[in-house]
């Protein structure tokens, strides 16, 4: 077993000491300026990062449609979404669009008219996803036209995305069948970097439809059999009995040969997935899971104890819980 090798005290690194209040971020694998002598990401930045992680569970609360902010981040291949500034537009910035994805995994492009495309797709290095966006839309405001921002380390303390967009303007995700949206209609063609991600990205995409009936749910077509994948706003326990509930009694159907197989845990939020027949489309699913919506209503509203039979629903629901965030 190799040895463990010792630790440098802080007195012997020939670093200036500082106090735990004045550390200053810096890279994951640079030396960490309190002195130890180790690098950051094992010293106060585990600190900083265990701290944001613990603030930010759901990053997207707060935020109108945080269910579909969840499906854009973690379901949802190509989308857009007008953004809404809560101070306005500042000058010289036609728009800002909210996108799943963007070429060459940029994580936002000032587009040449002056427009800012922010990507929803990216690493966190914060460990608060809504800062890292907003300080990724902060940077692109002020970008060059015609220039995508780069990725950066971003402070632990700064505004979120909670802080910039206007609380009360609505969230309406447009699902788009490629990701053509990355070229602007008045552009000549894309450059050829541009042009191979896009392939590369359309070939990758699976088809999805939002549905219109109810809020955040979205159908997928998948080789083998299409799945229905609901965001839902309310808490894990309380959403785990309501379907117990409904297994127990045959309710969680939403059409012939369909089943409720599982469920994602992602931002807080609990994803429960069907799966359809291939030949299912979005439209033939409308119905079915308006009328599902009513029934998970009335067991939500259910404070009755859980019957033995409910309870070993419950239980397989649990062990059918995959944590994608």
């Amino acid at each position: 077993m190799a040895k463990k090798r010792p630790q440098t005290k802080a007195g012997k690194t020939g670093q200036a000491q500082v106090t735990s209040g004045e550390i200053p971020v810096v890279g994951a694998r640079e030396p960490c300026p309190c002195g130890s002598g180790r690098r950051y990401k094992a010293c106060h930045g585990r600190t900083a990062s265990h701290a944001v992680t613990e603030l930010v569970q759901r990053p997207f609360e707060g935020l109108t449609g945080e269910c579909d902010w969840v499906a854009l981040r973690e379901l949802v291949p190509a989308a857009t979404v007008p953004l809404t500034l809560k101070d306005g537009l500042p000058e010289g910035v036609p728009s800002v669009t909210l996108a799943t994805v963007l070429p060459m995994a940029w994580p936002a492009l000032r587009r040449d008219d002056g427009s800012v495309l922010l990507a929803l797709q990216n690493d966190s290095t914060s460990g608060d996803l809504a800062r890292d966006l907003a300080d990724t839309l902060q940077r692109a405001l002020v970008a060059e036209p015609g220039t995508p921002v780069p990725g950066r380390r971003v402070p632990a303390e700064g505004p979120r995305l909670q802080d910039l967009l206007d609380a009360d303007a609505e969230f309406a995700p447009e699902v788009h069948s490629g990701f053509e949206f990355w070229i602007p209609q008045s552009s000549d063609g894309a450059d050829p970097e541009v042009a191979a991600s896009l392939e590369r990205a359309n070939a990758a995409a699976i088809p999805t439809v939002k549905l219109t009936g109810v809020d955040s749910a979205y159908w997928c077509e998948t080789p083998d059999k299409n799945h229905l994948r609901w965001v839902m706003p309310y808490p894990e326990e309380k959403l785990l009995d309501a379907l117990a509930r409904l297994q127990a009694a045959g309710g969680t159907s939403i059409g012939e040969d369909t089943r409720l197989v599982g469920s994602f845990r992602a931002h807080g939020l609990m994803v429960p997935v069907w799966d359809l027949p291939t030949s299912m489309t979005a439209e033939e699913c409308e119905k079915p899971a308006a009328e599902f919506a009513e029934r998970l209503a009335a067991a939500l509203a259910s404070d009755a104890p859980l019957t033995a039979e409910e309870r070993r629903a419950r239980g397989g629901l649990t062990n059918r819980q995959v944590t994608l965030s």
